[in-house]
């Protein structure tokens, strides 16, 4: 075992020593104020395991009785020996034994009796010792519940759901799958509960916030998806080859897939291909149901995330603000990637004192740290007090024409004229980004000179386009490019910005069948000309509209991904307006010319300064175009279709 491995298993105990030792130098006075660190006295070894099964209410199978969804549950058996209460952490998800959890794809263990032996992840191993109960929850139609996957709409929502009332005494649950005893949480748990989880699991913990159900402290939301249409769709341009019936087939269990066909048939209706908005996208949606978050909510999110889309956080973070949600925030540079596996050491701590401060009531500092923490290069971190930061604008940029067709300047004063360029679903951003300073007949480009001051940009964007098309579909991409030589996680290879090495280091306490030793991961880094910082994209009709009328101009404005970025003095930004960006959206149906009306084309940027920042960084600078071909990350590829790991 490394010298390492050992270090992290010593750690927690020589903390806690010490902080016994401390306790008896301290005085009266001190020894009995209140705690703010959660230490782990609790033994692992006689933790309690068992299970449950709590009825939803609901029967989604239609078999004549209410589904049951199977609970997991570790808690410490100390606390209940002297009758006291303990907090839960929960992660509801359909991957526990379909998929596996986290970076080593780990799946739920059973021993004889059918008590969990492996818990997934880090959470029980961590937390389960210094006072928490934690539960993992199975989704209607997964693993051992009754029911079936609806993805994301009222009975993946109620799974959970249940099990908050449950814990808080509200609903009812069973010592076995169709038995009539009962279970009873409200002996051992106080019923406060934070909810965690990354991708599906995070939604889930979004979409459980938005009921309002009391007793919800907290969610941890990790890549996270805030509307299911945007999964599926980009404002009427679909992004995968399929819609959410292959989800929920490939995560039901087998017995749930043979009696759940009524309940894909129902989904496959919802959900047309065309795009259009329905009202299963409206059960799906979290965003306008914002008002109703009583819980907390920290949310970490990839910039980079090319599966579960920046869109996602950016809209949710919003809405959550316009309600006075209490939140917190980190931004990555990684794509669809845990804080486990990007900032290990800083994310454990992180995560023990918020649920420190929002289940055990500690006062820790943690409200008054700064509300954000970005990483600006790899592994190098930056705060903000608040996020969007104060003096954050939404400033009007507008494209103009240039000295040559399809490459334009980008500025403060409206342009006029017009651009042309053809939809060519054999290229992406990474093309038009690399021939920016080229004329090619897929995209038009419109660049600032180089800077001479840095510019932040720090928020959601949106481009509002006016274009005349040729046939009667025609999809749209638009994208924010930073011009200018860096090093950046490698968000587009296969570990979406990290690489898993083979040492271990431990979190936590194990047990046989459960421990607590992962793979340290590190940055994989690229050295780049541009960076692409957000993205958008959609269908010129919208929505699945009409077909188009060739010859006529339509306007459609198209919302980018959120993100927080510096474009550096002497590097450019550039906007990029095209058709199918390929991988990312599919293409139409049809191969359209679109000609941009530039009076009408536009890009609402958050700056920080607004454009008063804008107009002193773009201040003297001049044109400086390249003939070079300029150098990415790879293209980005996105085949899978499921919210989950790379």
């Amino acid at each position: 075992m490394p010298i390492r491995t050992r270090f992290m298993i010593w750690r927690p105990l020589a903390t806690a020593a010490t902080a016994a030792l401390m306790a008896t130098l301290l005085s009266p006075a001190t020894a009995g104020a209140a705690p703010r660190t959660s230490e782990p006295v609790h033994s692992y070894d006689a933790a309690i395991r068992e299970a449950v099964w709590v009825d939803t209410g609901l029967d989604g199978d239609a078999d004549g009785r209410t589904d049951r969804v199977a609970v997991d549950i570790v808690r410490p058996s100390e606390p209940a020996q002297k009758g006291r209460k303990v907090p839960v952490i929960m992660d509801a998800s359909p991957y526990y034994s379909c998929c596996g959890r986290g970076n080593e794809s780990q799946k739920k263990t059973y021993d004889a009796d059918g008590d969990v032996v492996q818990m997934p992840l880090f959470y029980d191993n961590y937390f389960v010792p210094r006072g928490y109960a934690f539960v993992g929850v199975d989704l209607a139609g997964t693993n051992r519940s009754d029911g079936c996957v609806d993805v994301g709409g009222r009975s993946d929502v109620q799974s959970a759901k249940a099990v908050v009332d449950w814990l808080n005494g509200r609903a009812k649950a069973y010592t076995t799958r169709t038995g009539t005893t009962r279970a009873k949480a409200t002996n051992w748990t106080n019923g406060k509960t934070g909810m965690i989880g990354k991708s599906y699991d995070g939604t889930i913990a979004n979409g459980v916030a938005a009921t309002g159900v009391e007793g919800l402290e907290t969610i941890v939301p990790i890549g996270a998806i805030s509307s299911w249409y945007d999964y599926y769709f980009a404002q009427g341009a679909p992004l995968f080859d399929s819609g959410p019936d292959w989800l929920s087939n490939y995560v039901e269990s087998p017995d749930a897939r043979a009696r759940c066909a009524a309940v894909q048939q129902k989904i496959v209706a919802g959900a047309p291909r065309t795009g259009d908005w329905t009202p299963l996208w409206s059960e799906r949606n979290y965003v306008p149901d914002a008002d109703r978050v009583e819980a907390s909510v920290f949310v970490i999110h990839g910039m980079q995330d090319l599966n579960v889309r920046a869109k996602h956080f950016g809209q949710w973070w919003d809405a959550l603000a316009r309600n006075g949600v209490e939140r917190k925030i980190w931004l990555s540079q990684v794509g669809h990637v845990d804080p486990f596996d990007f900032r290990r050491a800083e994310w454990v701590n992180t995560l023990h004192r918020w649920f420190d401060h929002e289940l055990l009531g500690y006062d820790n500092g943690i409200d008054d740290e700064p509300m954000a923490d970005i990483e600006r290069r790899p592994d190098q971190w930056v705060t903000s007090d608040v996020w969007p930061p104060r003096g954050t604008e939404k400033t009007t940029l507008r494209p103009a024409e240039g000295a040559e067709e399809g490459v334009g300047t980008l500025g403060l004063t409206r342009g006029t004229g017009t651009e042309t360029f053809t939809d060519d679903p054999a290229r992406d951003e990474t093309d038009w980004a690399a021939h920016i300073d080229r004329p090619t007949p897929d995209k038009a480009g419109f660049v600032t000179g180089p800077l001479t001051r840095d510019l932040r940009l720090s928020g959601s964007s949106k481009v509002t386009v006016t274009a005349t098309p040729t046939t009667a579909t025609a999809h749209l991409s638009a994208v924010l490019v930073d011009l200018g030589p860096d090093t950046i996680r490698d968000y587009a290879g296969a570990g979406e910005g990290i690489t898993t090495l083979t040492e271990r280091t431990c979190w936590g306490a194990s047990s046989t069948g459960d421990s607590a030793c992962f793979k340290e991961t590190a940055a994989k880094t690229a050295d780049v000309d541009y960076t692409i910082l957000s993205r958008g994209w959609g269908d010129l009709a919208s929505y699945g509209g009409a077909p188009l009328t060739p010859g006529t101009p339509y306007t459609v404005t198209l919302d980018l991904a959120a993100t927080d970025h510096v474009v550096p003095a002497g590097h450019r930004l550039a906007l990029i307006v095209a058709g199918t960006d390929r991988d990312l959206i599919e293409p139409p149906s049809t191969t359209p010319t679109l000609t941009l009306d530039l009076s009408r084309t536009s890009a609402r940027v958050p700056l920080v300064g607004g454009a008063d920042a804008f107009r002193k960084a773009v201040s003297g600078a001049t044109a400086a175009p390249s003939e070079a071909v300029l150098d990415g990350v790879r293209e980005p590829r996105t085949a899978q279709r499921i919210p989950e790991a790379s």
